[in-house]
């Protein structure tokens, strides 16, 4: 256990107070009884045109006049979590959060953990260190200081820490993050390393600090998805069901879900000039996730990344 979080632990063993932050164990116990692997549920708090793949044909500069969707869509996913009495980290951008002050306070309120997506979503490996230190500590503090605790999670845009950012781990644990989990172990042409590690790991030998990398299935010698997002409206739910079932029986590991708030949102406006390949992957199934969703919640058992690793 780090210094920092044994200084701010709570009597459940997850971080309390610290620095003036209050406590965020991410959750108030709210995880149905069961006797089922406790897995985490996470959540990339970002606009419909703030993905990667739009970055061509939505410039930054165009953010402010398009019509926000993220606080309903986060909405309809609380009063989701809330039925099914589970909690999740919301892995959030500060530039979303500037923007709905409110949404923030209902996250952390109902229970869940607040944790960071970066600034406006630049993928690490598209800045210098010192731009990544600066929006890693901005956005912390954003967070913090208008929900009132304490930031422990990372997430990079779009999975976007590996072997060209040897520094970006580093800056996290300087900055006071006690995990990120910005990694995907598959061959993907937007992220992923392959032959990167499949599970949590403390990347340095004196420290407690975990990278997280999200779940992957291990069939005939390959990683192949099993994570969510884009890949769990494109493949059958009986893959992904299969799959936690299998990765849970013989690792004993806890599995890693993500989605993002426009996936359950088929109404969303198009974004012109957007490349075929990128319409494809993020507007197809959109009507289908949200049931998808209730099955996955019944299927399995859920939790926020602090409680599940930490």
């Amino acid at each position: 256990m780090t210094q920092a979080l044994a200084r701010s632990e709570d009597r459940d063993g997850l971080p309390g107070k610290a620095d003036g932050v209050s406590s965020q164990d991410g959750m108030r116990g709210a995880e149905k009884a069961t006797s089922k692997p406790l897995n985490a549920f996470t959540i990339d708090v970002e606009e419909h045109f703030q993905v990667s793949a739009f970055e061509a044909a939505v410039p930054r500069s165009d953010w402010e006049g398009l019509g926000s969707r993220v606080e309903d869509n986060v909405s309809r996913l609380l009063d989701l979590l809330a039925r099914h009495e589970t909690t999740a980290t919301f892995f959030t951008l500060g530039w979303v959060a500037e923007r709905h002050p409110e949404m923030i306070r209902r996250i952390v309120g109902e229970g869940h953990e607040l944790a960071s997506h970066g600034y406006s979503h630049v993928r690490v490996n598209t800045q210098s260190a010192e731009a990544f230190r600066e929006d890693v500590r901005k956005t912390k503090a954003i967070l913090e200081d208008m929900s009132g605790v304490r930031v422990l999670g990372y997430r990079a845009a779009s999975f976007s820490i590996g072997h060209s950012t040897p520094w970006a781990l580093p800056i996290l644990r300087e900055e006071g993050h006690l995990y990120s989990s910005s990694t995907v172990p598959i061959a993907h042409d937007l992220y992923g390393d392959p032959d990167g590690q499949r599970f949590a790991y403390k990347p340095f030998p004196d420290d407690d600090f975990l990278e997280v990398p999200v779940t992957t299935l291990r069939l005939f010698g390959r990683n192949l998805p099993c994570g969510g997002g884009g890949f769990f409206r494109l493949l059958p739910y009986a893959y992904f069901r299969w799959g936690y079932g299998k990765i849970g029986r013989e690792s004993g590991e806890p599995c890693i879900f993500y989605l993002h708030p426009w996936e359950i949102d088929p109404e969303q406006p198009r974004i012109a000039g957007a490349a075929l390949k990128s319409r494809i992957r993020h507007y197809t199934n959109l009507g289908r996730t949200f049931n998808r969703l209730e099955s996955l919640l019944r299927d399995f058992s859920w939790t926020s990344m602090a409680r599940a690793f930490l």
